[in-house]
Order: C-alpha cells, then structure tokens, then sequence
C-alpha cells in the first residue's frame, strides 16, 4: 500500500508539469499494479522559436521539407546505428519509402521537434523493417501490404531474403527491378547461400554478357526458377543459327513487357513453314524486331486470324506474307486494318475488301487514313459513290483519304531501342554498371547517339587527356558530352591558347566546357585586366572565375577597382 501511495503522489506531480500528462489505471484488488499504455503528447521543444514557422503538422497530408529530411535522418540512424543495417541500404530505406515515413510521422501528434520526440518513439517502439524495405524497392503501399511476411518484422530474421537482395544488386540489377521480381517470383528469394549466384552463372555460360543477363533476368525473373529455362535456350539457338550475336536480344527487352519463350520459338518456326529463308528472317527481325519481343510473336498469329476472317485463304495469307513482309510491322499492321475499318464503313461487301487487300496490301499498309465523314464531307459525295469509285480505283484510296504523301512507306522500327542500346553500351564502356540507378540517371542526362557521345569522348582523349580521367570528368559533368565535337574543340582551343591555361586544369573542373564561349571570354577579360592593374591574384581557378553567380563575379572581380564598372560594361558591349 505505501508503493500504491508513493506513485498516486507522483503522479499527481508529473500530470502538474507542462506539456506533460501521465496516466495510471487504478490498481486493481489483487494488488497487481497495472499501467495504461503512455502516450505521449508533447515534449519539449529545443530549438529556437524562428525556426518553428518551417515546420507543417506532421499529421497532416502534406510534410514539409525540413520535417521531411529530419524524419529521413532519424529512420536512417535507426536502421544503421540501432538495428545494424548496411549503410548504403538504410539511406535507401529512409530516403525512399515516403509512404511508410509519413505513417511514422502521424504516430508524432502535432510535434514540433521531430528528431527527439521520433528518437524516442523509436526507442521503445519497434518498427516492421519490411514496410519500408519493400517501398524503398519500388513497390506501391497496396503491394507492400500484400507481401508482408507473417509473424517477422525485422529483415535479419529472413536471411535468405537478404542474402538474395544483396546478391542481385551487388550484380548490378536496380532495386526498382528488385522489387518487381520479388512481387512476381518470391521463391527465387528463398534460394539458400550460393545457388542464386549459381543460376545466374548458367546463363552466363551460354555466352550472354553480364549486361544481357541483368536485364534478362530483370524482365523475366522466372528464368531463375529451377535449372536453365530449355525454351529460352531453343530461341537463343535458333537466332544464333538465323546470324545473331549472343547479345542482340538484350537490346530489345523491355521491364514493362513479360516473355514468352515457347511462342517466340513457335513464331519462327512459323515463319519458315511461310517459306521465309534464313537471310529473309535475319532481315525481317532485324528491320521488324517487334515481331518476337512485342507479345512474343503474337501479333503475327493475331494478323494471321485477321486476314482468315476477312476471307482469305491460308494460301494467300502466306503468299502475302511472302511477298509483303513490312505488313508484319507494327505500323504497316495499324494503316492496315485501318484501312479496313475506313472501306467497312462506306460500305464495301467483304469479299471485295478481301480481293483489295490481296491485290493492294502495300497500297494500303502506306498511309494513315482520314476518317470517312472526313472524307465524304470534303468530296460532297455518299458512301455508296466513294465505294463504287474505290473498287473501280483501288490506288485513288491514297490521294483521297491519306493524312500523309510525303513518304511512300512507313515503317514501325525500334530505331529507339538501337539508339538506347548504342547509348548504354558507351555508358558501360564509361564504368556504369547495367540498370543500376547511376546508370537509369545517366541515360536520361546524356543527349545524342551512342557513336556521338563517343566521338565527343574521344574528342577530349585526343586532346591530351588520359581516358579514365576523361571518364571521371564525365561522370562528374555529364552535359559536356551533350555538346558537339566542334564546341568541345573551341573550348578547349580558348583554354590554352586565349585564357593561357593547362588543359589540365579542367580535370578539376570539367563544367568549364559546359559554360558558353560568351560568359567565359567576358568573365576572363574581366579577371586579366584586373590582374594587370594589380587588384587580383594571378592564376585563380577556372571554378572560382566562372562558378559564381552575375552579382557575386561584379562584387568580388569588378567594383573591387574603381574603375571595374566602367570597364565591365566596355567588355560587354565589346565582345561579341
């Protein structure tokens, strides 16, 4: 009874303190002392008043930067500090998982100082590390629900699927992709030490680059189930017997699109029954690689099903395959059968949109057509006179319903895909490792061809500079290589020749070739004149002339001297 008495008088000492409450339940009759959960409500707050105004609810929908970055600090500290994750993996954690930090922050009711009161719930209130975790890998909150292991809130308790995890990224697959294998194959993170590394070694072992193999199993993890996939194995034969390189079908694999195996092999051998040679599928997957890796050979199965309903005979559809192979395109099928609808809605029987197409097809898998009220409205005619003059003039379909004249066919090919793929294996050449974040980043900064950017590279080696310390600027200023050879030969001519400087010296600022001839010829007879009357140090860095701000290069570099204003503006309107 004196310990009951001794904390009914605390507590009524506590709940008298400001921001403070404390409650404790009465204690029962079997003298078992019993205490409601404490809930927190405010703590105090240590930083200076001014700096509260930044701050947003932290209850509300939107949380502003500082509490943000804030909360960001303390998961991360948790993760690293408290529960002994990976570096690199806490600051992912905690810098990508904004739904799961804004949960974390309704549990800080109004609270201005976040860092302490976050700190301290924390402390004493574990967190499910695989909420986070899971977010940070790209998933949606719905997905990451859905994927919650039972009973486990901590990522050291499922080893196997850490193990995995960093295996696959060490590899060089971007944990975005990560995510996405995960929600669509969870057994191949169930592997035990050693046996996913295993598998992805046996697809090296065909032949296939590294490169190749990240994005392969990226887009179709399920190859990873089990030994060797035999049906991806049959389509890699059959394209190296058709001429291709191990490595041609990573250019055209996409994450957004799943794969096929069986009917890719299916298709081809499909189009040998047609009567396609070796050299004439070699050519028609090299100008139409759509073909395999766009529904994995379906359109060409669904175009075929097309053409027989319309009334063709097998005979002629193959015929027609034969003889047409740009019908197969993606774009040539689209101006097709839109064709088709335009001749269905004038009216035109089947059988004779049948014997057009037979008859016409390349006529017809030219253009885009315009709509048939469209065209009605601009001849003034009806539907059964434009039908009538179309089947007695096939061709005048093109001069009276084309959107376009200007080029007599179009052809849907993956010139972005060739153009990604050159451009990616100069980044690799670079350093990048494949589909790394760096990597995702990097193709989006880099402007041009992959044979563009490479020349640009090779337009700074040739001036002097050693190659991996070429890379290294690169990595550091990617918009250099976004200039063309030219630009990047008259820069680097001003650096030595007009501003007197080592080529060097760019190695420790390489933005000094993103800036524009104008801005550096101003800055820099400005800084020489200066120099010349006495009022500046010789040989300053090209970072501490050209980085600076306008007002900051006139406060430090111009009205220094008292004639500076004067002779800033003769150089401005002086220099072209």
């Amino acid at each position: 009874m004196l310990v009951i008495a001794i904390l009914s008088n605390l507590n009524k000492m506590i709940c008298q303190l400001n921001h403070h409450g404390i409650f404790l339940r009465k204690p029962s009759l079997a003298h078992n002392l019993t205490f409601a959960p404490l809930r927190i409500r405010y703590f105090h707050c240590c930083r200076p008043a001014h700096c509260l105004k930044l701050e947003s609810s932290v209850t509300g929908s939107r949380v502003s930067r500082v509490v943000r970055t804030e909360a960001q600090d303390v998961l991360f500290d948790y993760l690293h500090c408290t529960r002994s994750l990976d570096l690199t993996d806490a600051e992912h954690m905690s810098k990508n998982s904004p739904h799961f930090l804004q949960k974390l922050l309704s549990e800080v009711e109004n609270e201005q100082d976040v860092t302490r009161s976050l700190s301290k719930f924390l402390r004493y209130n574990p967190i499910n590390e695989f909420e986070p975790f899971f977010e940070s890998l790209g998933l949606t909150p719905s997905e990451v629900s859905a994927l919650l292991p039972r009973n486990l809130i901590f990522l050291s308790d499922d080893c196997a699927m850490i193990e995995n995890y960093r295996f696959l990224y060490d590899y060089g697959i971007a944990r975005s992709r990560i995510g996405r294998m995960y929600k669509e194959v969870q057994a191949i993170f169930r592997c035990d030490f050693g046996v996913l590394g295993s598998k992805v070694r046996a697809y090296e072992e065909l032949g296939l680059s590294r490169s190749t193999v990240i994005k392969l199993v990226s887009c179709c993890p399920r190859l990873l189930v089990g030994g060797v996939n035999s049906e991806f194995v049959m389509v890699l034969d059959r394209l190296r017997g058709l001429g291709f390189e191990n490595d041609w079908i990573g250019a055209y694999l996409s994450g957004k699109c799943s794969y096929n195996w069986q009917r890719m092999h299916d298709t081809i051998d499909f189009l040998e029954k047609v009567g396609y040679s070796e050299e004439q599928l070699s050519f028609l997957f090299k100008t139409y690689p759509e073909l395999l890796f766009e529904g994995s050979g379906k359109k060409v199965y669904v175009l075929v099903g097309r053409l027989l309903k319309l009334g063709l005979k097998m005979k002629e559809v193959l015929s027609l395959f034969l003889q047409n192979p740009q019908i197969l395109s993606k774009k040539c099928a689209k101006n097709l059968w839109q064709a088709v609808g335009f001749l269905f809605e004038i009216g035109m029987e089947v059988e004779d949109i049948a014997s057009m197409v037979f008859s016409h097809v390349q006529l017809l898998c030219s253009y885009s057509l315009k709509r048939p009220e469209t065209v009605l409205k601009s001849l003034k005619v009806g539907r059964e006179a434009l039908c009538q003059f179309l089947k007695e003039n096939p061709s005048a379909l093109l001069i009276l319903a084309a959107k376009s004249k200007t080029n007599s066919m179009e052809h849907a090919t993956f010139h972005n895909a060739s153009k990604h793929f050159e451009k990616t294996k100069f980044l690799l050449r670079l350093g990048y490792v494949e589909n790394s974040d760096e990597m995702l980043k990097a193709l989006k900064l880099f402007r041009g061809r992959g044979d563009q950017l490479q020349e640009r590279f090779d337009c700074l080696v040739q001036a002097g500079l050693d190659c991996n310390i070429v890379s290294n600027m690169i990595k550091q200023a990617p918009s250099v290589l976004n200039q063309t050879k030219y630009v990047i030969e008259k820069k680097i001519d001003c650096l030595r020749n007009c501003l007197g400087y080592p080529l060097q010296s760019v190695v420790a600022f390489p933005s000094y070739l993103c800036y524009d001839l104008e801005r550096i010829n101003l800055r820099f007879s400005m800084y020489a004149w200066l120099r010349d009357k006495g009022a500046a140090k010789s040989n300053l860095s090209l970072s501490t002339i050209l980085a600076c701000s306008d007002a900051r290069f006139v406060k430090y570099f111009v009205d220094v001297h008292p004639e500076g204003p004067a002779q800033w503006e003769r150089l401005r309107k002086s220099l072209p």
